[in-house]
């Protein structure tokens, strides 16, 4: 724009718009419905900024491009039902205490530590979220390890903890030793244990925490084998016998032995000498065919694109804890690729292909 049409005032410096807070990349935007609400008022009070400052150049393209950010927020807004939730177990939603301090597990967006209000991405709710009352484990934090007991559960409202960022032991112990690194032997179990307490339990600003990937994998120490990931706050499809979604459930209710069908896709990596050199398998996602779940992660996984796998067949396994309804492809490649885990557990998945 030509600086003779800007208004004399408007040639201040423009302020920066700051991010929203930390959202894994694929992670579903989950809100309780207080959160939702207190997103769409923030809406409307941006709105009556916006009319407040009209004639302002510089804070109406600042409060638009904040409006772009809140609005992109509330569109992909998953308010989840805490009423349907299991009253013993902590989900999102949930509220919980331990070690006599009492928290609740919310979206990123209403996410306030020392108000009690605790991110879903953050180490500590992923490692609360599946236990019962009684419940003991520990997490690892930089100058040790804290055991947790959860003592309390609800859905309905009760009084939060008010941390004291001055005095609280752990956060204290996190802003102090930012530089600590877990050993290569430390391993990170599926839901007991987590590497480390890291600040994004704490009020960021929007800035990336270190550790962002709320995908509890099942670790091996060697990187270079597959590690099938279990996202238990994921939304996934559930199916008929015929692969028509009907529905979509929790992760987590989907294994704990409710026998609700759902899909995934178990892929053979075939080399030209008709030898079976690799095994893996994902859920589908919500929203996916089983082939575009497949495609996805093979290029997310592998780098691999542009590759047409063979729908070999589809049949229902069903197990103690879970019933599934299997694609299985077939995939040719010599290519070498991430070593698949060992053990009967893991192959045991693949017994009926």
């Amino acid at each position: 724009m030509s600086r003779g049409f800007i208004k004399e005032g408007d040639q201040e410096e423009i302020p920066m718009v700051p991010p929203r807070a930390y959202l894994p990349k694929g992670m579903p935007n989950y809100v309780t419905h207080e959160g939702l609400e207190a997103l769409k008022k923030e809406c409307e009070d941006l709105e009556n900024e916006r009319v407040a400052h009209a004639g302002n150049y510089i804070m109406s393209n600042f409060i638009d491009a904040k409006m772009k950010l809140l609005i992109d927020r509330i569109n992909t807004a998953v308010e989840v039902d805490v009423s349907k939730a299991d009253k013993e177990t902590v989900s999102f939603g949930a509220y919980v205490k331990y070690n006599g301090r009492t928290v609740r597990i919310v979206g990123v967006d209403e996410a306030a530590y020392t108000k009690g209000l605790l991110s879903f991405i953050s180490p500590v709710a992923k490692a609360l979220v599946g236990k019962k009352v009684g419940d003991k484990f520990e997490i690892k934090v930089p100058k040790g390890t804290e055991e947790i007991e959860v003592q309390g559960i609800w859905y309905e409202a009760v009084a939060l903890t008010i941390i004291d960022t001055e005095t609280d032991p752990v956060l204290n112990n996190i802003q102090q030793n930012q530089s600590y690194q877990p050993k290569n032997d430390e391993k990170r179990t599926r839901i007991s244990r987590i590497e480390r307490i890291l600040p994004d339990d704490v009020e960021t600003d929007g800035r990336p925490s270190q550790e962002t990937d709320f995908h509890l994998s099942l670790q091996q120490d060697d990187p270079k084998i597959f590690k099938p990931e279990e996202n238990i706050m994921e939304f996934l499809p559930v199916v008929n016998e015929r692969g028509i979604i009907v529905g979509r459930a929790l992760h987590m209710e989907l294994h704990k032995g409710n026998k609700i069908l759902h899909p995934v896709v178990h892929l053979h990596v075939i080399n030209n000498k008709g030898v079976a050199n690799y095994k893996y398998w994902w859920h589908v996602a919500f929203g996916d065919t089983p082939e575009k779940t497949l495609k996805r992660k093979l290029t997310e996984t592998f780098g691999i694109s542009g590759v047409k796998p063979k729908l070999k067949k589809q049949y229902i396994r069903e197990t103690k804890t879970e019933k599934e309804l299997v694609y299985v492809y077939i995939l040719n490649s010599d290519e070498n690729l991430l070593k698949t885990p060992e053990g009967k557990e893991y192959f045991d998945i693949f017994a009926k292909d």
